[in-house]
C-alpha cells in the first residue's frame, strides 16, 4: 500500500463520533467499531463519560460490538473509561502498530473489513486501521469547552502532510 492509501480515511465525519447512526453502519456493512479514547470519546484527561456518549454507544450497541483501543497508558483511567461504556479495552496499545489493535478486532469474531477503527487522528488511528485491513472511519475530535486543543500543532500538521500527499480529508459520502 502507498502511503495515500494507508493515511486516506474510509470515511470523513465532519462531526464527532455522534455522527456515527445504526443506518450509516449498516449503509457501510459494518458490523463491529474499535473506537480510540482521548478526543474520540472523551476529552484528553477525562475519565468521565458524557451522558450524550453515553447515549450514543448503548445505541450503537444494539446494532453493533464495540472496543476501545487507545495509546494512553493511563491503564485505570482507560478501564474506567470501558466499564462506563460496558466495553472491552487496551490501552497502551502503540497504534499504529497493528497488534493490539488486532487482538480487539480477532476479539470481534468479525471479517477485519466490517470491522471500522474510529479515531481523530491520521497518523496512529487510520493509519492503523487501514494497515490492519479495517474500515477507516476520521472523526471530529471532542474537546473541552473553552479547552485549547494540546494536540493542535500535531494534528495541524498530519492534515497538511496529508494534504501535500494528495489525501482527500473532505467529507465522503
Amino acid at each position: 500500500m502507498s502511503w495515500i492509501e494507508l493515511l486516506q480515511p474510509d470515511l470523513v465525519l465532519e462531526e464527532s463520533v455522534l455522527g456515527i447512526t445504526p443506518d450509516l453502519l449498516e449503509h457501510k456493512g459494518l458490523k463491529g467499531l474499535v473506537l480510540d479514547v482521548d478526543e474520540t470519546i472523551v476529552p484528553v484527561g477525562r475519565a468521565l463519560v458524557d451522558t450524550d456518549v453515553l447515549t450514543w454507544a448503548k445505541s450503537i450497541q444494539q446494532a453493533v460490538p464495540l472496543s476501545l483501543v487507545s495509546n494512553n497508558t493511563g491503564q485505570d483511567r482507560i478501564r474506567q473509561i470501558a466499564e462506563s461504556l460496558e466495553v472491552p479495552f487496551v490501552a497502551s496499545a502503540g497504534k499504529p502498530s497493528r497488534r493490539k489493535l488486532r487482538a480487539a478486532a480477532t476479539a470481534m469474531d468479525l471479517p477485519l473489513a466490517q470491522i471500522a477503527m474510529v479515531g481523530d487522528r491520521l497518523f496512529t488511528d487510520v493509519l492503523a486501521g487501514n494497515r490492519l485491513g479495517l474500515f477507516t472511519i476520521l472523526v471530529a475530535p471532542m474537546l473541552e469547552p473553552n479547552s485549547k486543543d494540546p494536540k493542535n500543532i500535531l494534528r495541524n500538521a498530519e492534515f497538511w502532510i496529508s494534504r501535500q500527499l494528495g489525501i482527500t480529508l473532505k467529507a465522503i459520502p
